[in-house]
Protein backbone atom coordinates (compact mmCIF):
# COMPACT_ATOMS: atom_id res chain seq x y z
CA UNK A 1 0.00 0.00 0.00
CA UNK A 2 1.24 3.29 -1.13
CA UNK A 3 2.58 5.91 1.77
CA UNK A 4 0.01 8.79 1.92
CA UNK A 5 1.40 12.01 0.18
CA UNK A 6 2.00 15.44 1.97
CA UNK A 7 2.17 18.84 0.79
CA UNK A 8 5.73 20.28 1.54
CA UNK A 9 7.11 23.85 0.26
CA UNK A 10 9.77 23.57 -1.74
CA UNK A 11 12.94 26.02 -0.78
CA UNK A 12 14.51 25.90 -3.75
CA UNK A 13 13.56 27.68 -7.04
CA UNK A 14 13.01 25.11 -9.95
CA UNK A 15 14.27 26.87 -13.23
CA UNK A 16 10.55 26.06 -14.75
CA UNK A 17 7.56 26.81 -12.33
CA UNK A 18 5.38 24.06 -11.39
CA UNK A 19 2.25 25.96 -12.14
CA UNK A 20 0.09 23.30 -10.31
CA UNK A 21 1.75 23.64 -7.26
CA UNK A 22 1.69 27.37 -7.47
CA UNK A 23 -2.14 27.94 -7.79
CA UNK A 24 -2.32 25.01 -4.50
CA UNK A 25 -0.40 27.15 -2.97
CA UNK A 26 -2.29 30.21 -3.54
CA UNK A 27 -5.38 28.57 -3.14
CA UNK A 28 -4.31 28.30 0.51
CA UNK A 29 -2.67 31.13 1.37
CA UNK A 30 -6.46 32.81 -0.24
CA UNK A 31 -8.13 30.02 1.95
CA UNK A 32 -6.49 30.75 4.59
CA UNK A 33 -6.72 34.61 4.60
CA UNK A 34 -10.36 34.51 3.94
CA UNK A 35 -10.84 32.33 6.83
CA UNK A 36 -8.91 35.23 9.42
CA UNK A 37 -9.87 38.63 7.53
CA UNK A 38 -12.89 40.18 7.22
CA UNK A 39 -14.15 41.22 3.44
CA UNK A 40 -14.19 44.53 2.15
CA UNK A 41 -16.98 42.78 -1.00
CA UNK A 42 -20.46 41.88 -1.73
CA UNK A 43 -21.42 39.19 -4.03
CA UNK A 44 -23.91 38.66 -5.88
CA UNK A 45 -26.10 35.80 -7.55
CA UNK A 46 -29.44 35.18 -9.36
CA UNK A 47 -32.34 36.08 -7.69
CA UNK A 48 -36.19 35.17 -8.29
CA UNK A 49 -38.30 36.79 -10.78
CA UNK A 50 -42.11 37.72 -10.76
CA UNK A 51 -44.42 37.77 -13.36
CA UNK A 52 -45.83 41.49 -13.15
CA UNK A 53 -49.14 40.31 -15.38
CA UNK A 54 -49.50 37.39 -13.49
CA UNK A 55 -50.04 36.61 -9.06
CA UNK A 56 -47.90 35.89 -6.39
CA UNK A 57 -48.67 33.96 -3.00
CA UNK A 58 -52.56 33.81 -4.69
CA UNK A 59 -53.03 37.70 -5.56
CA UNK A 60 -51.98 39.35 -8.61
CA UNK A 61 -49.13 40.56 -8.72
CA UNK A 62 -50.53 44.26 -10.02
CA UNK A 63 -53.83 45.10 -9.35
CA UNK A 64 -55.66 47.81 -11.10
CA UNK A 65 -59.12 49.42 -9.86
CA UNK A 66 -61.07 52.39 -11.29
CA UNK A 67 -60.57 51.25 -15.28
CA UNK A 68 -61.46 48.68 -16.70
CA UNK A 69 -58.85 45.62 -17.31
CA UNK A 70 -58.16 42.93 -19.18
CA UNK A 71 -56.55 40.00 -17.94
CA UNK A 72 -53.42 38.20 -20.53
CA UNK A 73 -51.37 35.89 -20.75
CA UNK A 74 -47.59 34.63 -20.89
CA UNK A 75 -45.25 36.55 -18.64
CA UNK A 76 -43.55 39.79 -18.03
CA UNK A 77 -40.94 38.88 -15.57
CA UNK A 78 -39.51 41.13 -13.06
CA UNK A 79 -35.70 39.99 -12.35
CA UNK A 80 -34.08 40.50 -9.33
CA UNK A 81 -30.45 39.63 -7.47
CA UNK A 82 -29.22 38.51 -4.23
CA UNK A 83 -26.58 40.80 -3.30
CA UNK A 84 -24.41 39.20 0.43
CA UNK A 85 -22.22 41.86 2.38
CA UNK A 86 -21.60 45.11 2.65
CA UNK A 87 -24.90 46.81 4.70
CA UNK A 88 -27.06 43.74 3.99
CA UNK A 89 -25.23 41.66 6.60
CA UNK A 90 -21.91 39.68 7.06
CA UNK A 91 -20.74 37.51 4.26
CA UNK A 92 -17.55 35.82 4.64
CA UNK A 93 -14.00 35.93 2.54
CA UNK A 94 -14.89 32.40 1.18
CA UNK A 95 -17.71 33.32 0.13
CA UNK A 96 -16.34 36.23 -1.80
CA UNK A 97 -13.60 34.40 -3.40
CA UNK A 98 -16.04 31.39 -4.57
CA UNK A 99 -17.81 34.06 -6.18
CA UNK A 100 -14.89 34.77 -8.40
CA UNK A 101 -14.39 31.32 -9.26
CA UNK A 102 -17.92 31.11 -10.07
CA UNK A 103 -18.70 32.46 -13.67
CA UNK A 104 -22.53 32.78 -12.25
CA UNK A 105 -21.94 35.51 -9.59
CA UNK A 106 -19.75 38.18 -9.16
CA UNK A 107 -17.79 39.64 -6.20
CA UNK A 108 -16.72 43.41 -5.94
CA UNK A 109 -15.69 46.12 -3.49
CA UNK A 110 -18.30 46.60 -0.88
CA UNK A 111 -18.02 50.70 -1.86
CA UNK A 112 -18.78 50.13 -5.59
CA UNK A 113 -22.53 49.54 -4.40
CA UNK A 114 -23.16 51.13 -0.90
CA UNK A 115 -21.94 54.60 0.85
CA UNK A 116 -19.58 53.15 3.87
CA UNK A 117 -21.33 55.31 6.14
CA UNK A 118 -24.84 53.61 5.39
CA UNK A 119 -26.28 51.23 8.16
CA UNK A 120 -28.56 47.97 7.05
CA UNK A 121 -31.21 50.36 7.87
CA UNK A 122 -30.68 52.99 5.43
CA UNK A 123 -30.06 51.06 2.72
CA UNK A 124 -33.40 48.93 3.26
CA UNK A 125 -35.00 51.98 3.93
CA UNK A 126 -33.74 53.50 0.46
CA UNK A 127 -34.54 50.39 -1.06
CA UNK A 128 -37.99 50.60 -0.11
CA UNK A 129 -38.04 54.30 -1.32
CA UNK A 130 -36.40 53.64 -4.75
CA UNK A 131 -39.22 50.70 -5.40
CA UNK A 132 -42.24 52.82 -4.34
CA UNK A 133 -40.97 55.75 -6.27
CA UNK A 134 -40.61 53.23 -9.44
CA UNK A 135 -43.98 51.67 -9.02
CA UNK A 136 -45.37 55.60 -9.43
CA UNK A 137 -43.47 56.40 -12.17
CA UNK A 138 -44.51 53.64 -13.55
CA UNK A 139 -48.15 54.41 -13.32
CA UNK A 140 -47.45 58.01 -14.53
CA UNK A 141 -45.27 56.11 -17.61
CA UNK A 142 -48.06 53.83 -18.23
CA UNK A 143 -50.66 56.57 -18.17
CA UNK A 144 -48.40 58.86 -20.67
CA UNK A 145 -48.24 55.99 -23.24
CA UNK A 146 -52.19 54.75 -22.95
CA UNK A 147 -52.95 58.91 -22.94
CA UNK A 148 -54.79 58.91 -19.54
CA UNK A 149 -54.45 62.23 -17.86
CA UNK A 150 -53.38 62.39 -14.32
CA UNK A 151 -51.92 65.64 -12.53
CA UNK A 152 -48.57 65.64 -10.47
CA UNK A 153 -48.23 68.06 -7.46
CA UNK A 154 -43.93 69.01 -6.47
CA UNK A 155 -43.75 70.08 -2.75
CA UNK A 156 -41.16 71.77 -1.18
CA UNK A 157 -39.86 69.57 1.71
CA UNK A 158 -36.60 71.77 2.81
CA UNK A 159 -33.49 73.42 1.20
CA UNK A 160 -29.67 73.00 1.09
CA UNK A 161 -29.35 76.48 -0.45
CA UNK A 162 -29.38 79.92 0.30
CA UNK A 163 -31.35 80.88 -2.71
CA UNK A 164 -33.71 78.42 -2.28
CA UNK A 165 -34.23 78.38 1.31
CA UNK A 166 -36.62 81.51 0.23
CA UNK A 167 -39.03 78.81 -0.18
CA UNK A 168 -41.06 77.13 2.69
CA UNK A 169 -41.81 74.10 3.85
CA UNK A 170 -44.95 73.12 2.16
CA UNK A 171 -44.69 75.76 -0.95
CA UNK A 172 -45.95 74.02 -4.05
CA UNK A 173 -44.15 74.79 -7.65
CA UNK A 174 -46.51 75.54 -10.04
CA UNK A 175 -44.16 76.45 -12.83
CA UNK A 176 -40.72 77.18 -14.41
CA UNK A 177 -39.10 79.74 -16.73
CA UNK A 178 -43.37 80.71 -17.23
CA UNK A 179 -44.12 77.53 -18.35
CA UNK A 180 -46.40 75.51 -16.49
CA UNK A 181 -44.48 72.58 -14.71
CA UNK A 182 -46.18 68.87 -15.02
CA UNK A 183 -43.52 66.60 -13.77
CA UNK A 184 -40.32 66.35 -12.05
CA UNK A 185 -39.26 65.42 -15.57
CA UNK A 186 -39.74 68.17 -17.37
CA UNK A 187 -37.74 70.49 -14.30
CA UNK A 188 -34.87 67.97 -14.69
CA UNK A 189 -34.71 68.94 -18.12
CA UNK A 190 -34.83 72.29 -17.62
CA UNK A 191 -31.85 72.13 -14.97
CA UNK A 192 -29.75 70.30 -17.77
CA UNK A 193 -30.83 72.53 -20.80
CA UNK A 194 -30.19 75.58 -18.87
CA UNK A 195 -26.61 74.58 -17.76
CA UNK A 196 -26.60 76.48 -14.50
CA UNK A 197 -28.87 79.59 -15.92
CA UNK A 198 -31.07 81.21 -13.06
CA UNK A 199 -34.38 79.86 -13.02
CA UNK A 200 -37.70 81.30 -12.46
CA UNK A 201 -39.33 79.26 -10.37
CA UNK A 202 -43.54 79.66 -9.95
CA UNK A 203 -44.83 78.55 -6.27
CA UNK A 204 -48.25 78.01 -4.26
CA UNK A 205 -47.36 78.76 -0.90
CA UNK A 206 -49.83 77.14 1.81
CA UNK A 207 -52.76 79.18 2.05
CA UNK A 208 -51.47 82.18 -0.63
CA UNK A 209 -51.61 83.39 -3.59
CA UNK A 210 -49.33 82.07 -6.48
CA UNK A 211 -45.51 83.74 -6.45
CA UNK A 212 -42.17 83.70 -8.35
CA UNK A 213 -38.48 83.45 -6.96
CA UNK A 214 -35.86 83.30 -8.86
CA UNK A 215 -33.46 80.26 -7.89
CA UNK A 216 -29.65 80.02 -9.21
CA UNK A 217 -28.69 76.13 -9.72
CA UNK A 218 -25.62 74.68 -8.40
CA UNK A 219 -23.33 72.07 -10.33
CA UNK A 220 -22.83 68.71 -8.44
CA UNK A 221 -19.24 67.99 -8.48
CA UNK A 222 -19.66 64.24 -8.28
CA UNK A 223 -22.37 63.83 -10.70
CA UNK A 224 -21.78 67.24 -12.95
CA UNK A 225 -25.78 67.47 -13.05
CA UNK A 226 -27.04 71.29 -11.37
CA UNK A 227 -28.99 70.91 -8.82
CA UNK A 228 -31.40 73.34 -7.35
CA UNK A 229 -30.82 72.52 -3.84
CA UNK A 230 -34.35 71.97 -3.02
CA UNK A 231 -35.86 68.94 -1.55
CA UNK A 232 -39.22 67.91 -3.16
CA UNK A 233 -41.92 65.28 -2.75
CA UNK A 234 -43.91 64.12 -5.70
CA UNK A 235 -47.31 63.28 -5.67
CA UNK A 236 -49.18 61.85 -8.09
CA UNK A 237 -53.35 62.08 -8.84
CA UNK A 238 -54.36 59.17 -11.29
CA UNK A 239 -58.02 58.35 -12.26
CA UNK A 240 -57.00 54.55 -11.29
CA UNK A 241 -55.61 52.77 -8.14
CA UNK A 242 -52.86 50.04 -8.47
CA UNK A 243 -51.81 47.84 -6.01
CA UNK A 244 -48.61 45.75 -6.13
CA UNK A 245 -48.66 42.87 -4.08
CA UNK A 246 -45.14 42.06 -3.99
CA UNK A 247 -42.75 42.59 -0.22
CA UNK A 248 -39.79 41.91 0.63
CA UNK A 249 -38.08 43.68 -2.69
CA UNK A 250 -36.42 46.67 -3.45
CA UNK A 251 -34.68 49.53 -5.51
CA UNK A 252 -35.97 50.84 -8.79
CA UNK A 253 -34.54 48.26 -10.95
CA UNK A 254 -38.68 47.06 -11.91
CA UNK A 255 -39.81 49.93 -13.34
CA UNK A 256 -39.98 49.95 -17.22
CA UNK A 257 -41.69 46.27 -16.03
CA UNK A 258 -44.21 47.22 -13.88
CA UNK A 259 -44.91 49.58 -16.51
CA UNK A 260 -45.47 46.57 -19.32
CA UNK A 261 -47.81 44.89 -16.56
CA UNK A 262 -50.10 47.91 -16.27
CA UNK A 263 -50.63 48.83 -19.62
CA UNK A 264 -50.81 44.54 -20.62
CA UNK A 265 -53.92 45.01 -17.87
CA UNK A 266 -55.46 48.11 -19.22
CA UNK A 267 -54.72 47.02 -22.38
CA UNK A 268 -57.53 44.44 -25.18
CA UNK A 269 -55.94 41.87 -26.34
CA UNK A 270 -52.58 39.89 -25.48
CA UNK A 271 -49.45 41.70 -25.71
CA UNK A 272 -47.06 38.98 -24.93
CA UNK A 273 -48.40 36.43 -27.13
CA UNK A 274 -48.22 33.90 -24.70
CA UNK A 275 -44.40 34.48 -24.94
CA UNK A 276 -42.69 33.98 -21.83
CA UNK A 277 -40.26 37.50 -21.20
CA UNK A 278 -38.30 39.07 -18.38
CA UNK A 279 -36.01 42.32 -18.29
CA UNK A 280 -35.18 45.58 -15.94
CA UNK A 281 -34.55 48.60 -16.30
CA UNK A 282 -35.26 51.85 -14.34
CA UNK A 283 -38.25 54.01 -15.76
CA UNK A 284 -38.76 58.03 -15.73
CA UNK A 285 -42.50 59.77 -15.96
CA UNK A 286 -41.54 60.41 -19.87
CA UNK A 287 -40.62 56.45 -20.89
CA UNK A 288 -36.94 56.43 -20.79
CA UNK A 289 -35.52 53.00 -19.95
CA UNK A 290 -32.55 53.64 -17.32
CA UNK A 291 -29.21 50.75 -17.20
CA UNK A 292 -29.21 48.92 -13.80
CA UNK A 293 -27.10 46.95 -11.73
CA UNK A 294 -26.82 43.16 -12.19
CA UNK A 295 -27.92 42.38 -15.64
CA UNK A 296 -25.73 39.57 -15.57
CA UNK A 297 -27.09 37.30 -12.63
CA UNK A 298 -31.12 38.71 -13.79
CA UNK A 299 -30.54 37.11 -17.31
CA UNK A 300 -29.18 34.00 -15.49
CA UNK A 301 -32.56 34.21 -13.22
CA UNK A 302 -34.90 34.73 -15.76
CA UNK A 303 -33.56 31.84 -17.91
CA UNK A 304 -33.54 29.61 -15.16
CA UNK A 305 -37.05 30.91 -14.74
CA UNK A 306 -38.41 29.52 -18.14
CA UNK A 307 -38.30 33.12 -19.93
CA UNK A 308 -36.56 33.12 -23.75
CA UNK A 309 -36.70 36.89 -24.31
CA UNK A 310 -34.81 39.08 -22.14
CA UNK A 311 -35.64 43.22 -22.31
CA UNK A 312 -32.33 45.05 -21.42
CA UNK A 313 -31.56 48.59 -21.19
CA UNK A 314 -29.41 50.10 -24.12
CA UNK A 315 -26.89 51.50 -21.38
CA UNK A 316 -26.44 47.71 -20.25
CA UNK A 317 -25.28 46.61 -23.21
CA UNK A 318 -21.38 46.39 -22.38
CA UNK A 319 -22.60 44.35 -19.53
CA UNK A 320 -24.57 42.06 -21.63
CA UNK A 321 -22.28 41.15 -24.69
CA UNK A 322 -20.62 37.89 -23.73
CA UNK A 323 -23.02 36.71 -21.16
CA UNK A 324 -26.36 35.99 -22.60
CA UNK A 325 -27.35 32.34 -21.40
CA UNK A 326 -27.87 30.00 -24.14
CA UNK A 327 -31.06 29.57 -25.68
CA UNK A 328 -32.21 33.37 -24.61
CA UNK A 329 -32.77 36.27 -26.75
CA UNK A 330 -31.76 39.86 -25.55
CA UNK A 331 -33.26 42.94 -27.10
CA UNK A 332 -31.73 46.32 -26.42
CA UNK A 333 -34.66 48.97 -25.16
CA UNK A 334 -33.87 52.73 -25.19
CA UNK A 335 -37.33 53.43 -23.78
CA UNK A 336 -40.92 52.91 -23.07
CA UNK A 337 -42.10 52.88 -26.58
CA UNK A 338 -39.14 50.25 -27.30
CA UNK A 339 -40.44 48.16 -24.77
CA UNK A 340 -43.87 47.46 -26.26
CA UNK A 341 -42.95 47.08 -29.77
CA UNK A 342 -40.57 44.30 -28.74
CA UNK A 343 -43.46 42.75 -27.02
CA UNK A 344 -46.30 43.08 -29.11
CA UNK A 345 -44.18 42.51 -32.26
CA UNK A 346 -42.84 39.02 -30.86
CA UNK A 347 -45.95 38.26 -29.54
CA UNK A 348 -47.36 38.40 -33.43
CA UNK A 349 -44.81 35.97 -34.39
CA UNK A 350 -41.64 38.24 -35.32
CA UNK A 351 -38.01 36.55 -34.44
CA UNK A 352 -36.47 38.49 -31.56
CA UNK A 353 -33.30 38.53 -33.52
CA UNK A 354 -34.60 41.17 -36.05
CA UNK A 355 -35.57 43.90 -33.16
CA UNK A 356 -32.07 45.93 -31.90
CA UNK A 357 -29.67 43.89 -30.20
CA UNK A 358 -26.93 44.54 -27.89
CA UNK A 359 -23.52 44.03 -30.11
CA UNK A 360 -19.94 44.23 -29.20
Amino acid sequence: MPKPQTLRLRTRRSRRPTWGAAAGVVTFVLVAAGALLPPRFVTESAGPTFNTIGEHQGQQLISITGMPTYRPSGNLDMTTVYVSGGPNGPTSALNVLSAWLDHDRTALPSDALYDPKLTQKQVSSQNTSDMTDSQSSAQAAASSYLGIDYTTTLTVMGATDDAAARLDHGDVLTSVNGTPLKNYDQLKKTLADGKGAPLKLGYKPRGGAEQTVTVEPKRDSSSGQYRLGLYLKTDYSFPFQVKYGLEQVGGPSAGMMFTLGIIDELTKGDMTGGHHFAGTGTIDTSGKVGPIGGIRQKMIGAKDDGATVFLAPADNCDEVVGHIPDGMKVVKVSNLKDSVHAVESIGQGEDPSSLPQCTG
